[in-house]
């Protein structure tokens, strides 16, 4: 007797996560992300393109018990019409097939006009956040590849990034939940030669294919001509590498930071603790003081060149006042920066 449409379309999937889990075995994946994965439970994002949905599948097949508990966030950003309705059903389907619980969303506030990918990328993080926050999730995977490491570097280093802002993405970054990435190991290209080997089907996104986003220009433009003039060298590997010396350098300086610069209750910053260190240093005080004042309701945004002017004030430790916008100054004194009211 013929098995159900839905008991076969339940194995056949349950045969490939499993055929793509000897493909890819624990060793295989970010070993940082996996140690920084929690005890708790675990969402993973899925849009049903080749990364996440290769790693919705190996989730699924290394990791058997938590099966039913795994949870997939999807998020249509409503910006491709019926292909993304499309996105959303196949998502569902191979939910449904595997017994993973899906939560899916939709950009009902999308802006009209053109869309950046920050303001897609900070919304479907948004609802990311909002699922996980509902089904106390501690871990967030997500399918970020090699291929995201350089393009990521590349356009970082197009608006003058430092260390911290060249090492992303990282294995794993604390937020709420914690979001890692095991699959930052592994090109794009490996992935989605894996797939199709093994006849896997996946959603495309064509609209990379437009150059509409610099990211999409970088992969389509850039990254193939680098590869070509590197000759035999693997430059994904390469800015790999470099991401994870440069996450070892950011990490060594949040510590010596650590040890020099502490804000007081009221977001005083004490300026003579910094005196002798490497300017890396003064910078980042200051970067944190910053992010302080923000925190503390003082909203205002300081351009490059007013925060170079903070930095060679507080470095010169001469009495000093700096405007921060329209009702606020940087004020050093005495070896100590505040931020007060200019009514004051």
């Amino acid at each position: 007797m013929p098995r159900r449409p839905q008991r076969a379309a339940t194995a056949s999937w349950a045969r490939r996560a499993e055929a793509l889990a000897r493909r890819f075995p624990l060793g295989r994946l970010h070993p940082a992300a996996l140690a920084a994965a929690g005890t708790g439970r675990w969402a993973v994002g899925f849009s049903g393109g080749p990364d996440s949905l290769a790693l919705l599948l190996l989730l699924w097949a290394h990791w058997p018990r938590r099966r039913r508990s795994l949870l997939a966030v999807h998020f249509d950003h409503r910006l491709r019409g019926a292909a993304s309705r499309q996105d959303a059903r196949f998502c569902a389907a191979v939910c449904a097939s595997l017994g993973v619980r899906l939560r899916s969303g939709r950009w009902d506030a999308k802006p009209g006009g053109p869309v950046s990918e920050a303001a897609a990328r900070d919304a479907r993080l948004a609802f990311f956040a909002s699922a996980c926050r509902g089904a106390r999730i501690e871990t967030l995977w997500l399918g970020h590849q090699q291929d995201d490491i350089a393009e990521t570097l590349l356009m970082r280093l197009a608006r003058g990034s430092g260390a911290a802002g060249l090492s992303a993405p990282r294995p794993a970054t604390e937020a709420d939940p914690v979001r890692v990435r095991p699959l930052l190991t592994v090109p794009k290209r490996e992935l989605v030669a894996a797939l199709r080997a093994l006849k896997i089907p996946f959603r495309q996104d064509r609209s990379n294919a437009r150059g509409v986003y610099l990211r999409n220009r970088i992969r389509a433009r850039v990254l193939p001509e680098w590869q070509a003039a590197s000759e035999s060298r693997d430059v994904l590997g390469g800015a790999a590498l470099s991401r994870e010396l440069l996450q070892e350098d950011d990490e060594a300086l949040e510590q010596f930071t650590d040890a020099r610069a502490s804000l007081s209750p009221a977001g005083r910053l004490n300026l003579s603790r910094l005196a002798g260190a490497p300017r890396a240093v003064w910078r980042r005080a200051l970067h944190r003081w910053v992010l302080a004042q923000n925190a503390r309701q003082h909203s205002f945004r300081l351009s490059r060149a007013g925060f170079t002017q903070l930095l060679q004030a507080a470095e010169a430790g001469n009495p000093a006042r700096i405007s921060m916008g329209a009702s606020t100054f940087a004020r050093i004194a005495n070896g100590v920066l505040t931020l007060v009211k200019h009514s004051a």
